[in-house]
């Protein structure tokens, strides 16, 4: 029996990236910004889209907007449909052309002042026609992306457990102390020594965090968080100002003012590049090559002890 298209999934179909997009954004412009379109472009493809299918999908959330309960459930029937139209032209428009393809990489909040912009300075040169969209996350954020398909790839630290990894090399977490701070002139502390300091940390989603609350539990204290926040240069510089400790891989840049010292009890996190659960695309596959290739430059950049087995893959 011959199979046709109704009337209504024709004319849906060119609209669902413009409502994937803004159901994920929860944000008209914001999502008109990321497909580079004008604001009142996207609002009309989605009132035709409401139109076409009969039903309101959007209700006003405070400055942004958020799926009505039968836009949620077009949402959810539809995501992967949109991701593997998108994964199915990168991979037939990279097959055709395996010069000129697009990437999307992201990689963690503790890299890039140096060293992940010196790996794709190298790629662009040896590779100029292929466009990177790049994204610096906290781990959980990127792993997300990597599994809904809004990444082709990240440097995440630690790998999660569900995706394919190759592992790059490891991290060492350091005490960051003012130079003035009564452990400045120490070369290695205990984490024990640490029960009645304070500290300045990032918020609980972050891995970093619940590994120092883990291993503070493990040496029988809870840490006093003094202050909390996402940035990690931030954290530093108040770390300066003598407002507490903190627990970080060492800076890419270096800072008069901190003293970062090894600490017993603590031990080194896996860096790893982590791709979906999907056959790579040629021009995602040549920038992963790149990244594992270099792999010895890009960890020795971040003052990183890298792996010997840096070609090791392990798959979770």
């Amino acid at each position: 029996m011959d199979w046709f298209l109704s009337d209504e999934v024709s004319a849906v179909v060119p609209l669902l990236a413009a409502f994937d997009t803004a159901a994920r954004e929860g944000h008209i412009t914001r999502a008109a910004d990321q497909l580079g379109v004008p604001q009142s472009s996207l609002s009309r493809r989605l009132k035709a889209l409401e139109q076409a299918i009969g039903v309101s999908l959007f209700q006003p959330a405070g400055r942004g907007v958020a799926l009505t309960t039968a836009g949620r459930e077009l949402h959810e029937r539809t995501r992967e449909l949109v991701r593997n139209l998108d994964d199915a032209i990168s991979t037939v428009r990279s097959h055709a052309d395996p010069e000129c393809g697009f990437v999307r990489f992201g990689f963690p909040l503790t890299l890039g002042p140096v060293s992940i912009p010196s790996l794709l300075a190298g790629f662009h040169r040896s590779a100029p026609r292929i466009r990177l969209q790049l994204v610096q996350a906290h781990g959980e954020a990127l792993a997300e992306m990597v599994r809904d398909g809004r990444l082709d790839l990240a440097v995440m630290i630690p790998p999660p457990d569900d995706l394919p990894v190759t592992v790059l090399g490891h991290q060492p977490l350091l005490l960051h102390v003012a130079a003035t701070h009564r452990l400045g002139d120490r070369s290695r502390v205990d984490l024990t020594e640490l029960s009645q300091e304070h500290f300045i940390a990032s918020p609980p989603s972050y891995h970093i965090r619940q590994y120092l609350e883990s291993c503070c539990a493990e040496a029988g204290f809870t840490p006093h968080i003094a202050f909390e926040i996402s940035e990690f240069e931030t954290i530093r510089v108040l770390v300066t100002h003598g407002l507490g400790i903190a627990l970080l891989p060492a800076a890419e840049t270096a800072s008069p003012d901190l003293v970062t010292i090894p600490v017993s009890g603590i031990t080194d996190r896996t860096i790893g590049l982590a791709t979906g659960n999907h056959r790579l695309s040629p021009t995602v596959t040549r920038l992963h090559h790149h990244i594992t290739t270099h792999a010895d430059k890009f960890i020795a950049a971040t003052s990183i002890n890298p792996n010997p087995a840096s070609a090791m893959k392990f798959r979770g």
